[in-house]
């Protein structure tokens, strides 16, 4: 079943950070996703996802998707899962959140990203984002003013 995510992320300057939580099962550094519930929006989603796992509220990014194949562990071992991930700039961050008992939080500026990721899932994500990152940091300053 598709689901979707978000690249929590926050510009200051010429400096781009990504937010990454832990995984449930593994504790592998991984960003926010999840299934549409009911009759949700897949933005809906992304915005659920991020507050819940997270404690993330922000801006989506909608003009920039990008689609991988994540490895999620499930009754039969690791399966490959498609995921949609948007950007999500991230304008606040709760200090309690649905998740937090289960999941650690960690920035990482974007150069150290790679080695923060569980590399096999999201270092093909990371280098779209970074190939991106222009084009979103004038969609973030363009929405500012």
């Amino acid at each position: 079943m598709h689901r979707v995510g978000i690249i929590p992320f926050d510009m200051k300057g010429d400096q781009t950070a990504l937010l990454f939580v832990t995984s449930q099962k593994r504790g592998r550094w991984i960003l926010p996703k999840g299934r549409r519930k009911g009759d949700e929006t897949q933005f809906d989603a992304c915005h659920r996802e991020g507050l819940e796992e997270a404690g993330v509220r922000g801006r989506l990014l909608e003009d920039f998707p990008s689609t991988v194949l994540i490895g999620k562990h499930g009754k039969n071992g690791i399966q490959n899962v498609v995921v949609t991930y948007y950007p999500f700039l991230v304008e606040t961050q709760e200090d309690d959140w649905l998740e937090k008992e289960r999941r650690q939080r960690h920035w990482a500026l974007l150069e150290d990203a790679p080695k923060v990721a569980y590399k096999e899932d999201y270092l093909g994500l990371i280098e779209q984002f970074r190939a991106l990152r222009p084009w979103i940091k004038e969609a973030v300053e363009n929405s500012k003013s």
